[in-house]
């Protein structure tokens, strides 16, 4: 069975609840109000967080709300417990990226990622909170990067997945100049409850045309695209169960009070009759190794998640590849967390592998 690990790869921070835009598809539920972290909680972070980041490489992802929203003379408070040696990350909408912001982010060594969902008729519902379109404010706060020199990442979230979109939207961020794409379909998860369910056709179709264009022009990183060849790889040589950790990552999500969630940063912020609100902790009064050694006994959610874990390995052939579906997902779809299969997992981990296949399959060169 697999546990979860005692040190996690990164902290997920949330400086503020605050989001100055209002996304159809947005999961967070505080994200009207200010409701900033007390330097006291990011404190208390730091103090783990330096000593897992003097092992190796650590990361901590400060995202919202809107983690700008916070402002930069609260962040600067909050990043100030941290050593040098820790990898900031920030996942923005960008409207309020200038050139006061680079200048922060150059001097506190701050990796950028902007969500922004390609061209601007693909970003409708990436608003303001007076209905009006977002896209000119996120590009010039793109401009501002690219004129500073800053690289940045690009998070994209595609709700209905349709040919030629693929090749559309990999050309758009090759132009946009981001180093590293990411994509997410829409997913059914918080205060978003719109379906997730797509047709499996469209869904394979499209990740085996981002994987075609990917290969024509392969000058930026895609994080699916990547994921699933590394997989693909791995079984061709024989080490395909050597791909994931032997435990979970733990991947603690720091609420703006100090609470923590573990597994599913989408958790944060909500309650349920049988749950509770989902927190194993706060590190205003108990140190975050401790929270999370603690989790799989004192937190029946995650006990109940672990056991749905051993049911998608006894149960999918695609476990290898994912590991079992988030736990967030498994909740906002099924209302509890011992389910196995979701739509999301169909959609962003099976038929992300069954298109990548499908890819090769169909360009496998002749035979000699």
């Amino acid at each position: 069975m697999r546990g979860i690990a005692p040190i996690p790869t990164y902290v997920v921070m949330q400086p503020t609840t605050l989001c100055n835009l209002d996304c159809a598809y947005c999961y967070l539920p505080f994200r009207s109000d200010d409701r900033k972290m007390p330097a006291a909680v990011s404190a208390a972070v730091a103090g783990s967080v330096n000593e897992w980041a003097a092992g190796g490489r650590f990361s901590v992802v400060w995202h919202g709300g809107e983690p700008l929203a916070a402002g930069r003379e609260h962040l600067a408070a909050l990043l100030a417990p941290f050593d040098r040696g820790v990898e900031h990350h920030v996942q923005t909408n960008a409207t309020l990226i200038d050139d006061r912001w680079c200048d922060f982010f150059a001097a506190h060594e701050i990796r950028v990622s902007v969500s922004v969902d390609g061209p601007r008729e693909r970003n409708a519902e990436r608003v303001t909170r007076g209905g009006r379109p977002s896209y000119d404010r996120v590009i010039d706060g793109i401009e501002a990067l690219r004129r500073r020199g800053i690289g940045f990442s690009a998070l994209c979230v595609v709700a209905r997945p349709e040919p030629g979109l693929a090749a559309e939207l990999y050309a758009y961020f090759l132009d946009l100049g981001c180093d590293v794409l990411g994509i997410n379909i829409e997913e059914q998860e918080g205060v978003n409850a719109r379906s997730n369910a797509r047709d499996p056709a469209a869904v394979a179709g499209f990740w085996s045309e981002l994987v075609g264009a990917w290969r024509r022009d392969p000058r930026i990183h895609v994080r699916e695209v990547e994921w699933s060849l590394r997989y693909a790889a791995a079984v061709l040589d024989g080490t395909a169960d050597e791909v994931l950790p032997r435990q979970l990552d733990p991947i603690p999500t720091i609420g703006y009070d100090g609470s923590v969630v573990l597994l599913s940063p989408e958790l944060a912020g909500f309650t349920d009759p049988r749950y509770a609100d989902f927190t194993s902790g706060n590190v205003l009064t108990s140190p975050l190794p401790e929270i999370i050694a603690g989790a799989a006994t004192g937190t029946p959610w995650v006990a109940e998640f672990l056991s749905g874990v051993e049911a998608c390995r006894a149960s999918c052939p695609y476990f290898g590849f994912c590991g079992g579906a988030h736990a967030a997902n498994r909740y906002f779809e099924h209302g509890r967390f011992d389910g196995t299969e979701t739509d999301h997992c169909r959609n962003s981990k099976i038929h992300l592998l069954e298109g990548v296949l499908d890819h090769a399959r169909d360009h496998e060169p002749p035979a000699a």
